[in-house]
């Protein structure tokens, strides 16, 4: 499957030719491995060095100082002191990357072949080698000549840095090419889900899922922490290759957890958890829309009167040579609150920081500035109370090259590279250089800067640092190598408690609900959402008789008092018929031009909410389940609240009311008798009102005051005595007019003294209104009556008749009213408004169903949390053994 390169030497890098220039051959060639095993480890040319340092083996043998040379030639990074385990800097690519550079690197494997041929004679010269070494040590006495031969040294040690940085650059390029074939489906092979992005989404998994069962998150990842302004976004943004964070002139940038995920793909491009959009990290205008994004999503994360939010953004950033990792940066540590922040603040960061630090597999990157006094520092003491041996912590010294232009005594930085200046313990010590403070700078150039400052310090030529210990790229591959290893160490543990999890949730769930299945909030919510469309388009099935009976009904109802009040009793207190269905007319025109159309439509609207109402709440007997009740009601409120009656219904339904109250003509006797029945329905409920109206005036009768040993007060006793006067006056004249005139009131009030019973003008008023309305209304009750048989009168226009039943005529017009409005309003509800209620109710449902809280709000229980609990775990655990079986594969 190899192809053929024969005709692609020149992607070969140039070093390759000109490598007997640095390294004497016959003197190495017995050092390298054979040709068999150099090719059982698929060399990359990021692995060259590792072929090199080999060499340490055969400079061991001579002295010290050859041993640091070598040393020096590869990637191996010794972290702390010389006793302490090292970190190998190891590439995590995939196994077909392997295989395309297998035949990159032909020409390196017939190199070794010939190598090969001359072992003996590369034992010999390294035996004399190493002789006359001792020999020329032994003989160099003078301190000149020691300070002559490190400087020569570290001009050695300094020059393979240069190849091994030219070996890297030149192996990224070959591997992004080598990716971007891959990317274009060249080999037609099926691309899998890389490693690092299986692991990151086990994590975005477990930062949603509810520890309410005890099984934390322990999973690894690279928690960055560091005093505000102390560069560690900057760290960040080196080892991601691309400036992504919003930049900030000495204020809080970071104000929540921003979780970075980085892999290695052929573009270096970035994209968020929750977009399919992806910015182009080599586009000044992608960076800044990124930095944009970045900044909103923090501000909206964090609440109302607050400054930083526990909520964790998640990034992915692919990119050629990136080391593959899981860093997450935290808002700085600050040691005091300034204006405009919220009183907590600092000890929400703190919070924050001890809850991601507390992770016993965390790998803690303690960012230091080194232009600032070790004593102002805050985050060391905080890292130190974490992880009090060190054991899982790594410190970076920021800044290095303010410190060593600032720093009086360069001892000073030695001591906390060291670890000697700082009470806190560290697994391994780095100084990076992040730029010269210029937000506007490239990484190519901070990159640039860093490595000419560290071939040019101080630091590096009296040995003060190591070269393993400094920049950024020694330091990505030294947290990538730590990630990996406690990835590798902690990740089958923990699935191995997610799995008793599951088996502890799965048992309650038998336990609690045997019979039901394991539903969570998005499954319940179609189930309901299935319900309540059903419920909507039961509307339609309801009979155009229920409609009518229930709108004629309820419109009645709203009417009743004013067609009482303020139509029939002011025309029937005129003397004759002619005057009587004058001001019917006039009142009746007024009404339907005013107020009539809005009342019905008022009421079509209250019926339809009635019916929904009836039909979303009512129980369903054995199948119904009280768990949607509360989401029901949600989506009646608001699609009711959504709902708006047609603007054009009041015009049309306005002339059909006109024309029907205009209509005196009584067709047949049943419709007389029908009108007879309404009116005398009518009266007798407004003489019911007005009988409890005057016993509530008058207070308990003789029969109330004896069985039930009730008393009346002074100012019912008022009164009743007031009643029982003007009832006199109403027997003495049954015909007297609506109104008292003013000598009555006179008289009735002498009348009350006389007895002893003073009473207010207001009073005698009040009581008479009671008192005229339930006589006028057992007066027209009788007059009903009467009328009962005075359909032939009415075709014959009451003609030589005394007896007149316009009242009659009136409630007719009244009742055929209400029934042609309730028929015209069944049709429209129909028709137009159940169909635009039910589109209503879908729109609502779809928008409940996009959003997240109001399903958890409306969606409660133990039932509920239970299925989600089931759901996360299950979910994480397929995750969990999908990752562990790839980095099975992978190892």
């Amino acid at each position: 499957m190899i192809p053929d390169l024969s005709d692609y030497k020149w992607i070969v890098p140039d070093f390759i030719w000109e490598i007997d220039e640095y390294i004497d051959l016959d003197k190495i060639r017995k050092a390298l491995p054979s040709s068999e095993d150099l090719a059982k480890l698929a060399p990359d040319l990021d692995k060259i060095a590792d072929s090199l340092s080999l060499l340490k083996d055969f400079f061991t043998t001579g002295h010290k100082l050859v041993s640091e040379v070598i040393e020096a030639s590869g990637p191996l990074l010794l972290l702390g002191s010389p006793g302490e385990t090292a970190f190998r800097a190891t590439d995590h690519g995939s196994e077909s990357d392997k295989h395309y550079k297998k035949g990159l690197l032909g020409e390196l494997i017939l190199l070794q072949q010939q190598i090969q041929e001359h072992e003996e004679e590369a034992r010999r010269t390294a035996g004399q080698y190493s002789t006359s070494y001792a020999q020329q040590k032994r003989k160099v006495s003078d301190k000149e000549k020691i300070d002559q031969l490190q400087e020569e040294l570290l001009h050695t040690q300094l020059k393979y840095q240069r190849i091994l940085e030219r070996l890297e650059k030149e192996n990224k390029e070959l591997r992004k090419l080598v990716l971007q074939k891959d990317d274009k489906g060249i080999h037609h092979r099926k691309l899998k889900k890389s490693l690092i992005d299986m692991y990151s989404e086990v994590l975005d998994v477990l930062s949603d899922y509810d520890a309410s069962y005890n099984t934390q998150d322990h999973l690894p990842r690279v928690v960055v922490v560091g005093d505000q302004s102390a560069g560690k976004t900057s760290v960040l943004e080196m080892i991601a290759q691309a400036r992504i964070f919003p930049r900030g002139s000495g204020e809080m940038m970071t104000r929540s957890p921003v979780k970075v995920t980085l892999s290695e793909g052929p573009h270096h491009v970035a994209l968020f958890k929750d977009s399919s959009r992806e910015f182009d990290l080599t586009k000044e205008e992608d960076l800044a829309a990124l930095r944009h994004e970045i900044e909103l999503r923090m501000r909206k994360n964090v609440k109302e009167g607050c400054t930083v939010s526990p909520e964790t953004i998640s990034l992915n950033v692919k990119g050629p040579g990136l080391q593959r990792m899981v860093l997450v940066d935290l808002p700085g540590v600050i040691n005091t609150v300034t204006s405009g922040m919220a009183p907590d603040t600092k000890e929400t960061i703190f919070s924050i920081s001890k809850a991601y630090m507390q992770n016993p597999n965390a790998i803690i990157l303690c960012i230091q500035d080194g232009s600032v006094d070790a004593e102002r520092s805050i985050v060391t003491d905080l890292v130190s109370q974490m992880d009090p041996h060190g054991r899982r912590t790594i410190f970076v010294l920021t800044k290095v090259d303010l410190a060593e232009k600032n720093v009086a005594s360069p001892s000073r930085i030695q001591q906390i590279i060291e670890g000697k200046l700082f009470p806190m313990k560290a697994l391994g010590y780095f100084a990076v250089v992040t730029g010269k403070g210029n937000s506007s700078e490239s990484i190519e150039a901070i990159r640039e800067y860093e490595e000419e400052f560290f071939q040019n310090s101080k630091l590096l030529k009296t040995s003060m640092l190591k070269a393993h210990q400094v920049t950024t790229r020694n330091l990505s591959l030294a947290v990538s190598d730590c990630f990996w290893k406690m990835v590798r160490e902690s990740v089958e543990q923990q699935a191995d408690s997610f799995k008793a999890t599951r088996f502890n949730l799965e048992t309650e769930w038998k336990n609690n609900y045997p019979r039901l299945r394991e539903l969570d909030r998005n499954e319940l919510f179609e189930k309901a959402k299935n319900e309540i469309l059903d419920e909507v388009i039961s509307l339609s099935q309801v009979t155009p008789k229920h409609w009518e009976e229930i709108l004629q009904q309820s419109l009645w109802e709203r009417v009743s008092t004013h067609v009482i009040e303020n139509i029939y009793l002011p025309a029937a207190q005129t003397m004759n018929s002619g005057t009587f269905n004058t001001t019917v007319d006039i009142k009746l025109k007024q009404w339907t031009d005013k107020q009539l159309p809005n009342k019905a439509v008022e009421v079509a609207w209250e019926t339809l909410q009635e019916e929904f109402s009836r039909f979303m709440t009512e129980p369903k007997g054995k199948e119904h389940d009280d768990i949607f009740d509360k989401l029901k009601e949600a989506v009646k409120e608001e699609s009711i609240k959504r709902h708006k009656w047609n603007d054009f219904a009041e015009d049309s339904l306005r002339v059909i009311q006109h024309n029907a109250l205009e209509d005196r003509s009584i067709s047949d006797k049943q419709q007389w008798d029908a009108a007879i029945y309404f009116m005398e329905e009518a009266l007798q409920a407004r003489l019911k009102d007005t009988e409890n109206a005057i016993e509530n005036m008058i207070g308990p009768d003789w029969k109330k005051r004896w069985l039930y040993w009730k008393n009346r007060t002074q100012e019912q006793s008022v009164h009743n005595e007031t009643k029982n006067e003007l009832e006199k006056m109403l027997k003495c004249n049954e015909e007297h007019p609506a109104y008292l005139a003013s000598d009555e009131i006179t008289t009735v009030r002498k009348n009350l003294e006389s007895r002893g019973v003073e009473v207010d003008p207001s009073l005698i008023k009040d009581t008479w209104h009671q008192v005229y309305r339930r006589h006028f209304l057992k007066t027209a009750l009788n007059h009903c009556n009467l009328c009962r048989r005075g359909f032939y009168y009415y075709q014959r226009h009451f003609i030589d008749s005394e007896l007149e039943c316009n009242d009659v005529v009136l409630f007719w017009r009244i009742q055929r009213m209400l029934a042609i409005t309730a028929n015209t309003l069944r049709q429209q509800l129909t028709n137009t408004e159940v169909r635009r209620l039910e589109k209503n109710v879908k729109e609502v449902l779809e928008d409940f169903a996009e959003d997240g809280e109001k399903k958890i709000k409306l969606l409660t229980g133990k039932r509920v949390q239970l299925a989600e609990d089931l759901k996360k775990v299950r979910e994480i655990q397929e995750k969990l053994d999908a990752f562990i079986e790839a980095l099975h594969q992978e190892k």
